[in-house]
């Protein structure tokens, strides 16, 4: 269906809506108020959505909806059954559903959580991923995910770190185009919407606290915390947006028309619909306190940008609609948010045929296929930190220690939003094995294992020390698996949403366990469990070998028993810094010349830096070339390099490509990521990779806010991380130019 037609239908069915269904289609209703028995129940629909609704919220993710694919995939049949049927203007519902790393159902496929995710520095990994993400949420029938996280994480203390893809606006970027593009597909009759959040700055509040006042200036705001979703929105044509819940500057981003409209869709030409963040309209009134109740947050919001209340119609229910009654606000204003959720409706093809096959759904989810991708993603996403030859371990050893609270769970492989975690179900949703049963699995039949948990994850007890302490002895290596535990809100959770900490060093006495290990003198590998990055600095130089797999997800103990035993090679890199102290934060690798001063007894240097990651092989850069040497500001630089594995086995390593205006107006950071390729390499084998740079990339914001490219000499840093850099070599700008608002986002990597 052409756009103008879409348009015309969507006009010609406002013109027959009454003012409450209209204030209808701009709210959503939980699943769970609309079932009984854990079945939809006609009697709750007629007195809840009998004028039709906007959304359904999270039909998969109720505690009362059915479990198994094909009652889910009923209940959404009934749910729009009630609304095409027996409403006056049937209009159908989209069923949203979160989907951060998965789709988040009872069954559905795990994936590594996204700063997982972001590890494997591979887009079009992530696009896979989100091309079976898409596909079981339509099995389902759900039309909506609410993801990706596009906010730039620059303080890991805040929990959830972990959602997110780092501290990079690039990486950021370019892995949230790769995600949308997979979920929303070539057309959104047959994808589902995807919603880049939190609209923006979240990732960089104040004390790492969540929700708290993010305090950034304008133009690091604009170059560094909108980068992401300005290419969410016009490079993958991110078709919704869910608002932040903090303020800036004291105004909060649900009430920002700043934020939500002149920058979204006047700047950016945004052309979907805006979505609230769970409660934020209301928390106008009682979180930020800019708005004396219901019916002025409501205004607020809408006038804003704000286009639908999730997760159920509350402010813009019957406040809305007393205020259009009394001339507070106008009918044509509610228009315009109705008509983007109707043009919606019509382009997922939801007026044609809202149903989807039961039968079908029962075989959708967490195919052998789509467990083998999990597999991948998580083999990908794990990051060697150190190794001084320990790894990779001997299968046939005589007897391995397996230590720690994270070896024996399946739970501590998973993120806060998938299913099990975010329900606090009693059984994992989807089959799981731990670490430990992964690792029995490899090793040969005379392995001895010896396991012990040793300590809880926060909790300060030390009665399992000994015991732990005793498998070490009879062992000739020992595997500790620490970390945290992913959540949301409460304990047993240290990680996730809600769930910030003033301390990055591990939880509870779990160092106290590694240093008492380490004083066995068997050789000690850590293998970290976790969401965020651990300033681990008291204990790293105790480890031969320090494995980074964050929240692997559920193919994460097969992935890390893989790396232990040498059956994959590590690839994967650094999405973020991390610290040798929670002190040293903020410690992004990107910060400018002046931040980098040493503090009295601790450098400003991290632990291990932005895009560090090892491998079981050894990778040679060589033969920098860069072309032209001198470049118009409209033009763009080709920068070609060879990468050569100099090891003995197959391995993949992630070229980055990093530049630094030597002089500029206003003070730049000392380096910015501007393209990364991952490539795999057998033995001996060379490969030329050229990336080519448009002058558009490095634009940035001058002393009166104008988006130019200056002239001057800029240098060119090839490596295998920020700090790790192989080549170097500079090209020269050769004039000025100012933007607009079309530019190229993204360097092109060709390999030969």
């Amino acid at each position: 269906m052409s756009e103008d037609a879409v348009n015309n239908k969507v006009r010609s069915l406002v013109k027959q809506m009454s003012i409450e269904e209209k204030i209808a289609q701009l709210g959503s209703i939980p699943a769970s108020e609309l079932l009984e028995n854990g079945r939809f129940s006609h009697g709750k629909a007629l007195n809840l959505i009998s004028k039709g609704i906007g959304q359904i919220t999270r039909l998969a993710g109720s505690r009362e909806s059915p479990r198994d694919p094909a009652g889910i995939a009923a209940t959404a049949n009934s749910i729009q059954r009630f609304l095409m049927e027996e409403t006056r203007l049937g209009i159908p519902a989209i069923i949203h559903e979160e989907c951060l790393s998965g789709l988040m159902s009872y069954g559905a496929t795990t994936f590594p959580q996204a700063i997982g995710l972001a590890s494997t520095w591979d887009p079009d990994l992530i696009q896979s991923v989100t091309t079976v993400i898409r596909k079981q949420m339509r099995a389902l029938g759900a039309h909506q995910g609410l993801a990706p996280v596009l906010d730039v994480a620059r303080d890991p203390r805040w929990g959830r770190t972990e959602e997110t893809y780092g501290e990079d606006q690039y990486l950021v970027a370019s892995m949230g185009v790769a995600y949308i593009t997979g979920l929303q597909g070539d057309n959104l009759s047959s994808g589902v919407i995807a919603t880049p959040k939190h609209f923006a700055g979240h990732g960089f509040s104040e004390g790492g606290r969540n929700c708290a006042p993010v305090h950034v200036p304008p133009r690091e705001f604009r170059e560094i915390f909108l980068f992401p979703f300005e290419t969410a929105i016009k490079n993958a044509g991110a078709y919704s947006l869910m608002n932040a819940y903090h303020d800036i500057d004291g105004v909060p981003c649900a009430a920002s028309r700043e934020l939500l409209t002149e920058i979204l869709r006047f700047e950016w030409g945004f052309k979907g619909y805006v979505v609230s963040d769970y409660g934020a309209i209301e928390m106008l009134r009682t979180f930020h306190h800019v708005a004396a109740d219901e019916k002025e947050a409501a205004l607020q919001a809408l006038e804003a940008g704000i286009d639908i209340e999730l997760p159920r119609l509350k402010c813009y229910g019957e406040p809305l609609l007393n205020a259009v009654k009394e001339g507070t606000i106008s009918e044509a204003t509610i228009d315009e948010a109705v008509s983007r959720v109707l043009r919606a409706k019509f382009l997922l093809g939801l007026f044609d045929n809202p149903y989807v096959d039961v039968e079908k759904a029962s075989r959708a989810l967490d195919t052998q296929e789509d467990r083998m991708l999990a597999l991948r993603s998580a083999r990908e996403s794990i990051i060697l930190l150190k190794n001084d030859g320990i790894l990779p371990l001997k299968k046939n050893l005589g007897a391995i220690a397996i230590i720690g609270p994270n070896a024996d769970t399946t739970r501590g492989l998973l993120g806060d939003y998938s299913y099990t975690l975010h329900l606090g179900c009693e059984q994992d949703a989807v089959r799981i094995i731990s670490i430990l049963e992964a690792v029995k699995g490899k090793v040969s039949p005379q392995t001895l294992i010896h396991f012990a948990r040793g300590c809880d994850i926060y909790e300060p007890s030390k009665d399992g020390f000994k015991e732990a302490l005793e498998a070490a002895s009879k062992s000739d290596v020992i595997v500790a698996v620490m970390g945290e535990r992913s959540g949301m809100f409460n304990l047993p959770a240290v990680t996730g949403e809600g769930r910030d900490r003033a301390s990055l060093s591990l939880p509870g006495v779990q160092e106290d366990l590694i240093e008492r290990l380490f004083d066995t003198g068997k050789p000690l590998i850590i293998v970290l469990v976790n969401g965020r990055p651990l300033s681990i600095g008291r204990i790293a130089g105790k480890a031969s070998a320090i494995v980074e797999a964050w929240f692997p997800g559920e193919e994460g103990g097969n992935a890390v028993a893989d790396i232990l035993f040498g059956d994959y090679s590590p690839g994967g890199k650094l999405p973020i810094t991390i610290p040798q102290d929670a002190g040293q934060i903020p410690i992004y690798y990107n910060r400018r010349n002046s931040s980098f001063r040493d503090y009295v007894f601790m450098s400003a240097k991290p632990l291990f830096p932005f895009g560090h990651g090892l491998s079981y092989t050894k990778f040679d850069y060589s033969s920098l070339e860069i072309e032209p040497s001198k470049v118009g500001p409209a033009g763009k630089v080709s920068i070609g390099f060879y990468v050569k594995n100099v090891g003995e086995i197959r391995g993949e390593e992630v070229a980055q490509l990093y530049i630094r205006a030597t002089v500029a107006s206003v003070s730049r950071p000392v380096k910015e990521l501007k393209g990364f390729r991952r490539i795999a390499l057998e033995p001996g084998e060379r490969r030329k990779i050229t990336f080519r740079l448009h002058m558009d990339q490095i634009a940035f914001y001058d002393r009166d806010m104008r988006l130019v490219v200056e002239p001057g000499l800029y240098e060119v840093m090839v490596g295998s991380s920020s700090e790790d850099i192989r080549l170097t070599g500079k090209f020269e700008v050769t004039g000025r130019r100012s933007l607009l608002h079309l530019r190229k986002f993204f360097s092109e990597a060709e390999i030969q």
